[in-house]
C-alpha cells in the first residue's frame, strides 16, 4: 500500500533510486511507486508480457545481469518465471554480501534450506537442469545472507553454502536418490 505515511517514511529514509521486482506476482502497483519517487522500474524483458499497465518508468533489461547501482546487481535466474530475478548486494551483511531472493530462491521453514519451484501454489518442481543452472549462477557471486520474500524467512549466515547444499539435495531427490 502506498499511502502518505509510507511515502513520507521512505522519503525520510532517503527515497528510492530504482525499483527492481523479482517476478510478475509482485508487479501490481509498481508504476504508482515509480511516479511517487521519480525512479525507474527494472524488470527482465522475459517477463514483459505480464506488465498490465505499460509505462515509461518500466525499463526492460536483457541478459543475465544488470548493475543498477555500485555493488547492486540484478541476476536473472529464471525458474519460477523466465525472467525471475534476485538482487545481489555486495555490501550487504556487513560486507559479506546478500541476496534478496523473492521466492525465486525460496527460503524454507528450516532456515538452513532453500527450495526451487516452478509453481508454489501447485507445488510443482523445477527440473534438475534448471536448479543446477540457478545454483551455478549464484556460485559466482559472494553472499552470506539471503533475504527471502516472507517474514522470518532469512538465512542470516552461510547463504551461499545453503544454496549449494539445497540445490544438490533437490537434484538428488528429483533423480530418485533417496539416501
Amino acid at each position: 500500500m502506498l499511502d502518505e505515511a509510507t511515502g513520507s517514511l521512505i522519503r525520510a529514509l532517503g527515497g528510492l533510486r530504482a525499483i527492481a521486482i523479482s517476478h510478475p506476482h509482485y508487479y501490481t502497483c509498481m508504476q504508482d511507486w515509480a511516479h511517487r519517487f521519480d525512479c525507474p522500474i527494472h524488470l527482465h524483458e522475459a517477463d514483459s508480457e505480464w506488465v498490465m499497465r505499460p509505462d515509461p518508468a518500466v525499463r526492460p533489461w536483457r541478459g543475465e545481469t544488470l548493475e543498477i547501482a555500485d555493488g547492486v546487481n540484478l541476476l536473472r535466474l529464471g525458474g519460477h518465471f523466465a525472467g525471475g530475478t534476485v538482487l545481489h548486494w555486495a555490501d550487504g551483511a556487513e560486507g559479506r554480501g546478500a541476496i534478496l531472493s523473492g521466492d525465486i530462491v525460496q527460503v524454507a521453514a528450516d532456515l538452513d534450506r532453500v527450495s526451487f519451484l516452478w509453481s508454489y501454489p501447485n507445488m510443482m518442481p523445477l527440473s534438475a537442469t534448471t536448479v543446477h543452472r540457478i545454483a551455478d549462477t549464484l556460485a559466482a557471486w559472494k553472499f552470506d545472507r539471503i533475504y527471502g520474500a516472507f517474514p522470518n524467512r532469512q538465512v542470516m549466515s552461510g547463504g551461499a553454502r545453503v544454496v549449494e547444499r539445497s540445490a544438490a539435495r533437490y537434484v538428488e531427490l528429483l533423480n530418485g536418490d533417496q539416501a
